[in-house]
């Protein structure tokens, strides 16, 4: 990969709270957002919620991915490659509102969560590099 690319894409990992879906996440978190698609039938949601490990086991997870998945960490799926929308698989399966699940990544609850997003979102204000701590 050249040098320029290189720098472009390290760029992304400055910006705080944020990770940026690139292909090399999309590669990373292939079969992870599989297993997620997996939920939308019946089926499987009936045989995640009877034995998650077990139905874990059909898919060619990471160990990290797995973890993750059983602590239900959102924040670390999307750092080993999960998209977003197909999480919502997971937490819909979970019974949780989009809302409800994404409050749990900001460390709020849903209630300072919704207060902030129809406040307009996170201000512009504040950390706005990781590695320059400002």
């Amino acid at each position: 990969m050249p040098d320029r690319l290189k720098d472009y894409l390290a760029a992304f990992d400055d910006i705080p709270g944020t990770r940026v879906y690139t292909t090399e996440r999309a590669r990373q978190g292939y079969w992870l957002n599989q297993f997620c698609m997996s939920l939308m039938k019946p089926e499987n949601r009936e045989r995640w919620r009877a034995d998650e490990r077990r139905y874990l086991e059909d898919w060619q997870l990471t160990d990290a991915q797995k973890e993750a998945l059983l602590a239900r960490d959102y924040n670390r799926l999307l750092d080993l490659g999960g998209n977003i929308y197909y999480l919502a698989k997971v937490f819909s399966t979970d019974g949780l509102s989009f809302v409800q699940a994404v409050s749990t990544m900001t460390g709020m609850s849903v209630e300072e969560y919704q207060k902030m997003m129809l406040a307009g979102g996170r201000s512009p204000d504040g950390q706005r590099s990781v590695k320059e701590g400002r």
